[in-house]
């Protein structure tokens, strides 16, 4: 258990120690929403330093992009050899007093290094062990991953195709991200377990079996059943109208789910002659008929203008909002309300806009975040609090097996 006083008193994971042996974004986002939430979170990294500190956009300094500023907050950090013995022996300390250990290498490098679950479970009986890994067990399963290669392999780039005749990748990380919060969910279902029996457990969670799940459940639609009611895909969401809707001067963002949401559209648009007609009187019928629905939607919508229909709307009741852009998202007057863009000052990069965590608790204390790290900054804390001398921190980092600090 953590000592550390960033921990906070009040915190769900205060006194909770994570070991975080990961990089890029799958392992990080889960790691930093942890450290959120009061855990003492250990970021151990390569002498190049997580690859999203290069890749990720400019910084006031080399090595500290924006992106890895958003998923690195809360945390420590250590470079360490993990090739060198004396690399694996410091995390090997370290893992004697962790909590959690994160790891998302592939699992043919994870044994080389001797980090496999069988072998970190005998320096600590009590760890919960997470690999996320990019496939489980098959013909993939020791084959480089990446998000973009998910999404492609597990449909999502083909939902592109179905509705557009290109494949694409959504533009933006939803495998990593996705895959990220369902490794957090694991770990903390088993540091629950691990309450109630004393002991720790391995958790494996692949990338490209989950996504897969999810892509299924949500579109294999009539081929769920045997023989197939209907080819694979959902209708309401492949057609290639199914985005914001055009108007007069811009877009709007609705969605008319249930009967009495799409009958108050109906009658808004001048059309209250749909709801007695077959293709779109039932949830079902407009289902069936969506291409027929979204293009009578898009051909009233243009008529007027995005404040006209967001007025028309909010009085009918009918879910819409404004269409933003990624610059006009950060002064959305809902954003501005709820304090999720924060203005902060980091010690060495300067002012920056921060997130808080929308997530609300009443039980937390939300105490300011500890800054996102300098590639090393904190190694020889981390190790002196593993019971490591002066003595011994000079000596490993004359090994070359601790990096040094660029804080």
């Amino acid at each position: 258990m953590s000592d550390h006083p960033a921990s906070g008193a009040r915190r769900a994971l205060s006194g909770i120690r994570v070991l975080d042996l990961t990089s890029a974004v799958v392992g990080p986002y889960a790691a930093k929403i942890m450290a959120d939430h009061g855990a003492d979170v250990i970021k151990v990294e390569a002498a190049d330093g997580d690859v999203i500190r290069w890749i990720a956009g400019p910084s006031p300094t080399p090595g500290m992009s924006g992106k890895f500023m958003h998923l690195n907050r809360g945390k420590r950090s250590i470079v360490l050899d993990l090739k060198q013995p004396r690399g694996r022996e410091a995390v090997m300390r370290l893992v004697a007093r962790a909590d959690v250990l994160l790891i998302n290498m592939r699992p043919q490098a994870v044994e080389r290094l001797g980090l496999d679950y069988d072998s970190v479970a005998r320096a600590n009986p009590r760890l919960v062990y997470c690999a996320m890994v990019g496939f489980g067990p098959g013909p993939y399963r020791d084959t480089p991953a990446y998000d973009s290669i998910i999404q492609g392999g597990a449909g999502v780039a083909a939902l592109s195709e179905m509705a557009t005749g290109q494949p694409r990748y959504v533009p933006y990380v939803v495998a990593d991200r996705t895959v990220g919060l369902m490794a957090l969910n694991a770990v903390m279902m088993a540091l629950f377990q691990r309450e109630r029996t004393g002991a720790g457990q391995c958790v494996e969670v692949p990338m490209f079996e989950n996504m897969a799940a999810l892509m299924l459940s949500e579109h294999l639609y009539g081929a769920t059943f045997e023989p197939p009611l209907s080819p694979p895909g959902d209708l309401r969401l492949i057609d290639p109208q199914a985005s914001p809707v055009k108007t007069a001067d811009g877009y709007v963002c609705l969605t008319t789910n249930t009967d009495a949401q799409a009958f108050a559209l109906m009658r808004v648009m001048g059309h209250p002659e749909m709801q007695t007609d077959p293709r779109f009187s039932t949830k079902q019928a407009r289902a069936a008929h969506s291409r027929e629905y979204f293009g009578i939607r898009a051909e009233a919508i243009a008529r007027r203008t995005t404040a006209e229909w967001l007025a028309l709307l909010k009085e009918a009741d009918i879910p819409a909002m404004p269409y933003n852009t990624l610059d006009s998202l950060r002064t959305d007057p809902q954003i501005v309300a709820s304090g999720l863009l924060r203005e902060v000052e980091h010690p060495t990069e300067g002012k920056m806009w921060d997130l808080a965590d929308p997530t609300r608790m009443s039980g937390r204390d939300d105490a300011p975040p500890r800054p996102a790290p300098k590639l090393g900054e904190h190694g020889a804390e981390i190790l002196a609090e593993a019971g490591y001398s002066p003595e011994e921190i000079e000596a490993l980092a004359g090994s070359g097996a601790l990096g040094p600090s660029s804080a």
